[in-house]
């Protein structure tokens, strides 16, 4: 299928695309914000400068697009034009999320993913049942080292386990 739009009307709509203080990524941190939290926004001295940062708790979030990080869920759709260009440029996306996943880890920090799908789409989850689900993730300590949340409402861990808790992590699910 052919592109709907321009080269000029496309190029202009790409470079719109924000990287930095998205819809998604506002309404984690002014709801974090309003629970208490303190952070700092993407810190240079970290790998992958990560989108929040709670030093007192030695955890990061990345808020991730389900496009650009090639999510596999519902809202992820591989362009029908230029295929090996996106395949090639998602595939690197991920490479480099595993690889400032790991040095973060190295470094003894908390990683968790927090995908729009989660946030935004036919399937997020409701605002402040997400908002505690990752605040209670923030304040776990080191029992998750890495966690994702997303809108199939569960929550993924390095160690293979899945708990289905309406996008609530916790141990007794």
């Amino acid at each position: 299928m052919a592109d709907v739009h321009s080269p000029e009307v496309r190029s202009k709509n790409m470079r719109a695309i924000r990287g930095r203080d998205t819809k998604p990524e506002l309404i984690i941190r002014k709801g974090l914000h309003h629970l208490g939290f303190r952070y700092r926004i993407s810190p240079p001295e970290l790998p992958g400068k990560p989108d929040l940062y709670f030093p007192k708790f030695r955890a990061v979030i990345f808020v991730h697009g389900c496009f650009w990080h090639a999510h596999g869920c519902y809202m992820f759709h591989l362009p029908a034009t230029r295929k090996e260009f996106w395949k090639n440029k998602l595939n690197k996306n991920i490479q480099r999320d595993e690889k400032v996943t790991q040095s973060l880890l190295y470094k003894g920090i908390r990683v968790l993913v927090v995908w729009e799908c989660a946030i935004k789409g036919r399937k997020k989850i409701k605002k402040d049942l997400l908002l505690d689900c990752i605040a209670r993730w923030v304040r776990s300590g080191g029992i998750h080292s890495v966690a994702d949340i997303n809108g199939v409402r569960d929550v993924r861990e390095t160690e293979g386990r899945v708990h289905n808790c309406c996008g609530k992590i916790s141990d007794e699910c």
